[in-house]
């Protein structure tokens, strides 16, 4: 009886149409639309504004950040101009804002420093300040202690390398064990590698935690008390770095039957699944859970790090176990199923790395715009070049010539893994680098436009300030009156004239208006540039009242 034959679309163009459609897939999901988010929370508003000068001392300090944050106890602070700390209690949190309540200090003039150090939603502390003034700026501004400044730690960057070159280490063995051991090959040594790798991993883990918790509290890691360890382990990344942990000793009681060649489907299978979940920790204490997609991101970077682990991770067993240990014809059956494996691996890579770094640059602009998307090209640039390398490596197995050249191939591979070594180390950098479409989303200063000045008497103390300063406009003038003790004095009647005696202008009357019993405000037009002269006049009662004169450089 004939049967029909029935016509398939070749293997490589089917492989070719999947992973093409798994791109697009990706790429589609990072144009949805999302309620706007980032890692590496960062400040978008300050109430007063950046640099802004007041004419009075607000009671009440907020700071806006792009995400929520959670305030270090003791590291919010608000000093006055002689330095000294005028916040009230902790800070007030309501989702991303601060807000900070201030006791007026006797001596509200001059330049306050607010001070900040949080911990954002993806767990990276965040610190800084921020000036603000009230009638003036000071000739010195107070500054931050010398605690408030970062401790500047390669503890934490350090650690995630090394925690990169334990997986790749823990993950090679068992992977080929499992699936393309030679039966009278040892596996001795590839059982220590991935302890050694595991250790690694551990010993990443627990480093991470203390370096953030220096980042966090703003001290060197040699000062930390176990107090300061709280500011970690407080935390939702505590859970995270503890399941880590969990999961490592799990791993670690399955792994010997397991790389032996003694254990059966199931226990293996059980391995896989608990090295996947270990895997997926890192993206869970890191940028995927403050992007804009977070289950997207988290998935993406998850598949990302189990590919590159899966594909360093074989080359590396191959490598020091393999190549120069098995007889040619087994290598002639090992090198094919091991180029297949290693080319999946690098696909879901390559497709997983698009689909995150679309996310988190967020714009073309920022790949060559922020120091993020610059660490990125350069990865890519690297990658690129490995890739060659190994393109290379693959033609050999394909032709059938490489089991019998393992020196050379072992070669080439020494060069994939010392590249991609550096490629690791860029990814610990990126990690902990502010994603590209945080760019440009910080809080403006406020322009120095304008003049602002504070003069004493002995009767009062009057701050203005005029802004613009520019000719041929509406220029806009307050004056507040204080007391020589700081305190808001009413005027009962007052008198602002402006005057350019260089070019013989006579004062000019301005006329004002006043929305509180201290505040005067008017609107004054200079005619032309030049320096020209203020005169403030305020009565305070029948009998008592005091002038200053200021000049006002106009453009």
């Amino acid at each position: 009886m004939r049967t029909k034959k029935r016509t398939e679309s070749p293997p490589g163009r089917t492989r070719a149409g999947i992973l093409l459609g798994l791109v697009l897939a990706c790429l589609c999901l990072t144009v949805i639309p999302a309620s706007p988010a980032a890692a590496h929370a960062v400040v978008v508003a300050t109430t007063p504004q950046r640099d802004e000068v007041v004419g009075y001392a607000p009671r009440e300090v907020m700071v806006t950040f792009s995400e929520p944050v959670a305030p270090i106890p003791g590291r919010v602070q608000v000093l006055a101009p002689d330095g000294r700390r005028i916040s009230l209690d902790e800070p007030e949190v309501r989702g991303a804002t601060l807000r900070i309540r201030v006791r007026v200090p006797d001596r509200p003039l001059g330049t306050y420093l607010v001070s900040y150090r949080v911990i954002s939603a993806d767990s990276h502390p965040v610190a800084g300040s921020f000036t603000y003034s009230a009638g003036a700026p000071s000739t010195a501004p107070p500054q931050p202690g010398q605690e408030d400044a970062s401790p500047g730690s390669l503890l934490v960057p350090a650690a995630k390398y090394l925690g990169y070159l334990g997986l790749v280490a823990a993950v090679g063995p068992p992977l080929l064990a499992v699936t393309m051991w030679p039966r009278r090959l040892s596996r001795r040594g590839a059982l220590v590698v991935s302890w050694a790798g595991l250790g690694l991993v551990a010993a990443a883990t627990a480093a991470t935690w203390v370096g953030q918790a220096a980042e966090a509290v703003g001290v060197p890691v040699a000062k930390l008390s176990l107090r300061d360890l709280e500011a970690v382990g407080t935390g939702g990344v505590a859970v995270v770095y503890a399941v880590r942990l969990a999961l490592i000793g799990v791993a670690a009681a399955l792994l010997p039957a397991v790389v032996r060649g003694t254990a059966g489907r199931p226990r293996a299978g059980m391995l896989a699944a608990v090295g996947l979940a270990a895997v997926a920790t890192w993206p869970l204490a890191g940028h995927p859970v403050a992007a804009p997609l977070p289950p997207v991101s988290i998935a993406l970077v998850t598949i990302h790090l189990a590919a590159v682990t899966v594909w360093l991770g074989g080359l590396l067993t191959l490598t020091a176990f393999l190549l120069r240990r098995t007889h040619p014809r087994v290598l002639a059956r090992i090198l094919p199923a091991w180029s297949r494996c290693a080319t999946l691996a690098v696909c879901w890579l390559v497709i997983a790395g698009l689909g995150q770094a679309a996310i988190e640059l967020g714009r073309p602009s920022a790949l060559l715009g922020s120091a993020y998307g610059r660490l990125l090209c350069a990865k890519a640039a690297l990658l690129a070049a490995v890739l060659a390398v190994a393109a290379g490596q693959r033609r050999l197995v394909r032709r059938r010539v490489a089991a019998g050249r393992p020196r050379r191939v072992a070669r080439a591979a020494g060069v994939e893994l010392a590249a991609t070594a550096v490629v690791l180390a860029l990814t610990a950098v990126l990690v902990q680098t502010p994603p590209g479409r945080n760019a440009g989303t910080e809080a403006a200063r406020v322009a120095r436009e304008g003049v602002a000045q504070s003069l004493d008497t002995d009767l009062l103390t009057v701050q203005f300030d005029v802004y613009p300063a520019q000719a041929g406009t509406l220029n806009s003038l307050h004056a507040y009156v204080y007391t020589p003790a700081a305190k808001p004095l009413p005027v009962v009647e007052w008198t602002v004239t402006a005057a350019l005696p260089a070019a013989g202008v006579e004062p000019i009357p301005v006329p004002v208006d006043t929305p509180e019993p201290h505040h005067a405000s008017a609107e004054i037009r200079f005619p032309v540039p030049g320096e020209w002269t203020v005169r403030i006049t305020a009565r305070v009662s029948d009998i008592d009242q005091s002038t200053v004169t200021a000049t006002v450089p106009v453009r």
